[in-house]
């Protein structure tokens, strides 16, 4: 199958590498004509292409396409320009070219419950921020396009860790994540590994219309997650007045991996970081 892989970043090259690996046709969007032209020596055919530029052309012969763009930025304006401009962009090729499956990876950011309480596939949004409000609007827009027919289906995604990605290491190290007020919240993550066989899943045997959950089996409380990181690193841990982040709920997969037949790989962040966490 000849797939567009439209983002390919840390996890979109990773999505492209095991693509080819089973032997699909893959074409990779980055921005930047240099970095696209990297993906060439990883036997991606690279484009070149603003995504929400609304003439940027898709090639012909692209038979599905796999959405997992991100913001360049944290801001409202390149939210809107990943989430809504990109993929409107991507909808209309969707349209032309009669694709098998569209799959998009949004965020669980869409939840900012504060009150520990459980969200899941089926939760409805509740974005509290102009950027999580943008997420939501993507959703509705794609959700949009399946009601009327398109093949497309949702990935949403927790925080993401894994090989060069392990910042919430330094954090703890740094004492940027730490004992203190609000270290009761919850915290959801996804290893990069089990966020690429969850998007495949979709990709493959996904329904049309569907909203996934990539998340790990087991959340952590923020003072879990700083002791385990400092008792690996064998340092106390640090404790002082930084703010919990602003949602305080558990992403539930539970759905997700009984619909699409999956196992994790690291069903908690306690195994996913053990790789890292040399002293």
């Amino acid at each position: 199958m000849h797939i567009l892989v439209a983002g390919c970043g840390w996890i979109g090259t990773a999505v492209a590498a095991r693509l080819l690996g089973r032997g699909d046709r893959v074409t990779g969007v980055r921005s930047d004509p240099e970095r696209a032209e990297g993906l060439r020596a990883l036997g991606v055919e690279p484009l070149a292409l603003d995504l929400a530029d609304p003439d940027a052309d898709i090639p012909d012969g692209v038979e599905a396409i796999l959405a997992l763009q991100s913001a360049q930025d944290g801001s409202e304006v390149g939210y809107r320009r990943a989430y809504l401009m990109a993929n409107d962009t991507l909808l209309r090729a969707a349209r032309r070219l009669d694709v098998k499956a569209l799959v998009y990876s949004g965020s669980t950011g869409v939840f900012t419950q504060r009150d520990g309480s459980e969200v899941d596939e089926d939760s409805a949004p509740t974005p509290g921020s102009a950027t999580s409000h943008v997420l939501a609007e993507a959703e509705r827009m794609l959700l949009g396009a399946a009601g009327e027919g398109l093949p497309v289906r949702i990935v949403r995604l927790s925080g993401l860790y894994g090989p060069a990605r392990t910042g919430v290491i330094e954090r703890v190290r740094g004492g940027a994540l730490a004992l203190g007020p609000g270290d009761g919240a919850w915290m959801n993550f996804c290893h990069r590994d089990d966020a690429v066989e969850t998007i495949l899943a979709a990709l493959d045997r996904g329904r049309d219309g569907a909203v996934y959950h990539a998340t790990d089996a087991l959340p952590m409380r923020r003072r879990e997650v700083v002791r385990h990181v400092a008792e690996k690193l064998g340092i106390p841990p640090p404790s002082g007045d930084a703010p919990a982040a602003g949602a305080d709920r558990r992403v539930s997969g539970v759905r997700t991996r009984a619909e699409l037949g999956l196992e994790l790989w690291w069903p908690s962040l306690r195994e996913g970081l053990e790789p890292f966490l040399d002293r």
